[in-house]
């Protein structure tokens, strides 16, 4: 097989959780110009629409389903629109997440300050939600005995970040084993499991926090290569994964944090 034809994912479906904006958003547009169609699904419409608007107007195979990952019935609703309208789905992304706020560096995120309401809001999405999209990708790709299932996890899911909230860090540390978990379950089936572990990007989570100049600051003051990431840094490792050329790759997790985990 030639480099090319590694990474051409023609006559792929593909599908993406929150995928209106920032990573969710650039491994869309990754996949469908390596040919996929991508099934592009968010929790809230507008933004979904105008997203997917945005990809299709350049020539993009994309279209969107609007899907709250938190809501068990919602996942398996959405996976059914897709599966109806291809009869296959070959690649699912399991990326949406939200923040948890503030950690306790801040001095806002102490463990005395989160509030049960909280914890569970975002272990519901972050984690909840991981299962239930593993869960319908797992019952679409066994009976075909192929496919590959991506999480975004985070840096902060591999080591303590006092950057970033409690029910963050404690979502993405088990995603990371449920990743391990579901690539020894599906193995046998030709399924492949794998996480990204991106460090701090400049997306939207978090009501846009990381677009404000000093908590930018603060964040990329902790990372060896200055800066924060931005998501189109994430699009080559989705590509990988998504395609033959991670044949030999399973229950594995590829940071990509200029150098966070390196410290």
């Amino acid at each position: 097989m030639s480099t090319h034809d590694l990474f051409d994912l023609h006559g792929r479906v593909a599908l993406v959780t929150g995928a209106s904006s920032g990573i969710g958003l650039a491994i869309s547009e990754a996949l469908a110009e390596a040919g996929a169609r991508v099934v592009m699904t968010a929790h809230h419409e507008a933004p979904l629409r105008e997203a997917c608007a945005g990809l299709a107007d350049g020539g993009l195979p994309v279209e969107p389903v609007v899907m709250d990952v938190a809501v068990h019935d919602d996942v398996q609703r959405g996976f059914a629109a897709a599966l109806e309208r291809h009869g296959r789905i070959d690649c699912v992304f399991a990326n949406a997440g939200i923040s948890a706020g503030p950690g306790p560096l801040t001095g806002r995120g102490r463990i005395e300050s989160v509030r049960p309401e909280d914890w569970a809001r975002v272990l519901g999405t972050n984690l909840s939600g991981v299962f239930y999209t593993m869960q319908a990708a797992a019952a679409a790709m066994r009976p075909r005995r192929s496919g590959r299932i991506v999480v975004t996890a985070s840096s902060a899911g591999l080591r303590g970040d006092g950057m970033v909230g409690y029910g963050y860090v404690a979502s993405k540390a088990a995603v990371l084993n449920l990743v391990r978990q579901a690539a020894i379950d599906l193995a046998p089936d030709g399924v492949l499991v794998n996480a990204i572990a991106p460090g701090p990007m400049l997306t939207n989570i978090g009501d846009g926090r990381m677009h404000d100049a000093e908590t930018a600051r603060l964040f990329a003051g902790r990372v060896p290569l200055g800066r924060l990431g931005q998501p189109d840094e994430i699009k080559g490792v989705a590509l990988l994964l998504a395609s033959a050329a991670s044949s030999y790759i399973s229950g594995s997790v590829i940071s990509v944090d200029g150098g966070v985990l390196a410290q």
